[in-house]
């Protein structure tokens, strides 16, 4: 094609700005459209007019979303707000390494034994002096094999995709961190012999989240209400399964996920921080007292 014919070809230039020449197409109505003329949209990007005619079709649900979390219309996904979910894509990462690490035989036991969690380890004068806090944490990184570590893998992913957009990455971290913790401490309440290991308690809590999420905006939440459900009793009918864990961080991640919805505000801000501090507050008090006293009993 001769620069002559390039420059009669209107398809080179953006349909809104004729003067401008892009590359880039509407993944929509696949007219040319320049870098101002672009949203980003799930894949690819989307003119003006596309946006418009996507924000029209919105239904009553996705409309309450956007007022109440600001941004725009979650129908465009990947959510101006916080773009890809890079902390979700970054737990993953972390934990499947871990797991892989984990079929290594001989290393993987001894990772196991660093970084799994039961109660005892939080308390030096009943288990000869060993102190090792940070287990509540890391018992979330750690699973009892590939099919349970692909569950919850899953699990993750499908969930993330959601809330992280929604929630912004720091409170969706702390929501996913803090219901780990939920989750840990709940073992520690009504197993404190017991050791655990998984993501489960986390992934309960984003769950949890999500259902009290979706209520707040006016979703529909019966097919989430159901899933938490039956997934939570599943845990009573397969041995080997901590559902202590699963009923923690539910528990606390409603709990979180009540905090964010009500804290939404900028001015709210401190209020939001100072709270979340609260419940992890309370989780430690609560883990620090509870079990000693069982297991002295």
């Amino acid at each position: 094609m001769t620069s002559s014919e390039f420059a009669s070809n209107s398809d080179n230039y953006c349909y809104r700005h004729p003067d401008r020449q892009s590359f880039v197409l509407c993944q929509r109505c696949m007219r040319t459209i320049c870098p101002e003329c672009q949203t980003q949209a799930a894949v690819g990007v989307i003119c003006p007019e596309c946006m418009k005619a996507e924000r029209q079709n919105r239904t009553p649900a996705q409309k309450r979303a956007q007022r109440r979390w600001g941004g725009r219309s979650t129908a465009i996904a990947t959510p101006v707000r916080s773009g890809k979910p890079v902390v979700t894509y970054a737990l993953l990462a972390i934990t499947s390494f871990i797991g892989l690490v984990q079929l290594i035989p001989g290393v993987g036991d001894q990772l196991d034994n660093t970084l799994w969690f039961a109660a005892p380890y939080l308390y030096p004068n009943l288990n000869g002096g060993i102190f090792e806090p940070w287990r509540l944490l890391t018992a979330l990184f750690v699973h009892g094999g590939f099919i349970h570590l692909a569950l919850n893998m899953l699990a993750l992913w499908m969930l993330g995709q959601s809330l992280e957009p929604m929630l912004g990455r720091a409170r969706y971290l702390a929501l996913y961190l803090i219901s780990g913790l939920g989750g840990s401490v709940m073992v520690a309440v009504l197993a404190p012999t017991t050791a655990t290991v998984g993501a489960s308690g986390a992934v309960f809590g984003l769950m949890a989240a999500l259902l009290i999420i979706g209520r707040h905006i006016g979703a529909n939440v019966t097919g989430i209400l159901v899933v938490l459900g039956i997934n939570f009793a599943f845990g009573f009918f397969v041995g080997g399964i901590a559902w202590q864990a699963h009923l923690g961080g539910a528990i606390v991640g409603a709990a979180v996920a009540f905090i964010l919805t009500r804290t939404r505000k900028r001015s709210q801000r401190v209020w939001q921080i100072l709270l979340l501090a609260a419940v992890v507050a309370v989780l430690l008090v609560v883990v620090a007292f509870v079990p000693p006293l069982i297991l002295l009993s």
